[in-house]
Formats: C-alpha cells, sequence, structure tokens
C-alpha cells in the first residue's frame, strides 16, 4: 500500500485551508488528485468531529448569522430537495453560518437551501451550542423570523434589513423580532466578513471559479476543515489569538495536524 508522507500530507491539507486548487496542489506535491480529493473528505470528517467535540457550551453575548451562494455541480438543478443532501445532489446550495461577534468563533454551520428548514436547523443548532441567554441578529429573510420557536424565550432577536434599487444598495433598517435586543448590536458585519474569508479560504467558494464542487461530500468536508481550522488554527490579527481561545474552548492555537490527528491514526500516513 502507498504511504503518504506526513509532511506532504500536512502541506496539502494547509494549502486547501489557504485557498489552493486541487488542481495545483497536484502540480506542486505530485500527488494525483484523487488521492488529495479522499483526503479532503477524511480530513473534514476529523474537524467535524472535532468540532463537535469542543465547540459546546458557547459563551456568546452578540450573535451573527448569515448564508452565502455556492453551487455543486451545477448552479440550476431539476433535483427536488426536501432539507438534506443527497449524495448526487446537483444545484445551489446555501451555506449558513453563525458567528459569535465578540470571540469571532464560528460556532454553527450547515449546507442547504435559503428556506425555512435551513434557517430553522441553523438556529437550532445555535440554542444547542449556546449557553445562556444571547443577542441575535439575522439579515431581513423572513424564514428567520418564523423560527422564534427553536430560540426560546431568553433571546432578543433582531434582523438587520437591507434595501435594494436593482442590484445596488441604496440603505438598511432594523427590525425587533423578539425580546429587547441593543439597537446599536443589531448588525450582521462580523459574519459577513467572516463569508468573505471564507471564500477567500475555499477555492471552490470563489465566485465564477472552474473550482466549484461536484460532490456534495467534497463540498461540506471542505467547509468543515475551513471553519475547524478558522477557529482552532488561525490567528485572528484583530483578537491577537485564535477564536477557539477567545472563546475559552482552548488554550493554545492548534496545528493541522492537531487537528485532523484522528484520520491519521486510522489511514496510510508513514
Amino acid at each position: 500500500m502507498y504511504l503518504l508522507k506526513r509532511e506532504k500530507l500536512l502541506l496539502i491539507l494547509n494549502g486547501l485551508v489557504e485557498g489552493q486548487s486541487i488542481r495545483s496542489l497536484e502540480r506542486m506535491t505530485g500527488v494525483h488528485r484523487d488521492t488529495i480529493m479522499r483526503w479532503g473528505v477524511r480530513a473534514g470528517e476529523a474537524a467535524q468531529k472535532v468540532h463537535d467535540q469542543h465547540v459546546l457550551n458557547v459563551k456568546a453575548n452578540f450573535v451573527q448569522a448569515d448564508e452565502m451562494w455556492g453551487y455543486i455541480g451545477k448552479k440550476d438543478s431539476g433535483f427536488d430537495f426536501r432539507g438534506v443532501f443527497s449524495p448526487d445532489y446537483q444545484g445551489e446550495a446555501w451555506t449558513f453560518v453563525a458567528i459569535d461577534a465578540e470571540s469571532k468563533l464560528i460556532f454553527s454551520y450547515l449546507v442547504g437551501l435559503r428556506n425555512l428548514d435551513g434557517c430553522e436547523t441553523l438556529l437550532a443548532d445555535v440554542r444547542r451550542r449556546v449557553a445562556g441567554p444571547f443577542q441575535l441578529t439575522t439579515d431581513g429573510f423572513k424564514a428567520y423570523s418564523d423560527c422564534q420557536g427553536v430560540l426560546g424565550p431568553a433571546v432578543d432577536f433582531g434582523q438587520r434589513v437591507k434595501v435594494y434599487s436593482g442590484h445596488n444598495l441604496i440603505g438598511t433598517h432594523t427590525r425587533v423580532v423578539m425580546g429587547n435586543p441593543h439597537p446599536d448590536k443589531i448588525n450582521t458585519s462580523y459574519v459577513e466578513r467572516s463569508n468573505l474569508t471564507t471564500r477567500m479560504s475555499i477555492r471552490r467558494m470563489t465566485r465564477k471559479t472552474s473550482a466549484f464542487s461536484k460532490k456534495v461530500a467534497h463540498h461540506e468536508a471542505a467547509l468543515s476543515l475551513h471553519f475547524a481550522h478558522y477557529n482552532f488554527c488561525r490567528w485572528h490579527r484583530t483578537l491577537k489569538t485564535t477564536p477557539a481561545m477567545a472563546a475559552g474552548l482552548t488554550d493554545h492555537p492548534w496545528t493541522m495536524e492537531e487537528l485532523v490527528g484522528e484520520a491519521f491514526k486510522h489511514m496510510g500516513v508513514a
């Protein structure tokens, strides 16, 4: 059996979270693209387990949620989407994200369609991972305001509504959905900035790219690897620490090897 050298594998995984494409990594390392993609899925699955084990009971005062458009296979599809991706799904795929505005920790995310099911699943996961009361801000998408039941009474919820004229943003206003949110904290600037980081760090999320995801498993694994790396490994210049350290979930910046170490234990790595 061919054993991939640990140093080369770490080079590949770090390249993936820094926005390099599969083909460019294949040219740089001499590792076949199919091997790179298989390891991308394994690393993503390991990163998801780390996220589920460690990102719990988070203390957060101000939570922001948003969604990013993307697609798998092709932009438009005739697939009947019912809230869960099938292995052969193709079509638009929105990435829902929730972030702590203070620690910049991304504690909830999922891939789905921009509908009530997606919003409800995200906010239910937010409520499960965040301990105690908090203030939530989303954009003006109405489906979010229909999910109050999953949040409970200990949440103050406001929306920042953008007003467009054609494709041009001409203004914003706030809307209170429930509770008593602080008016000055009803904004989505931090989660929108994290969305930019995601698009810059994952080649398949770049706009107008030929490196888009061809399979659901690869798309979800790439996002899981990115978000776990962002939380535990990536040094935040403003915080002068990692988001996980700022949130009190760990006491040191993790290496890529720490993050995906479980995958190394069970796969062929020399």
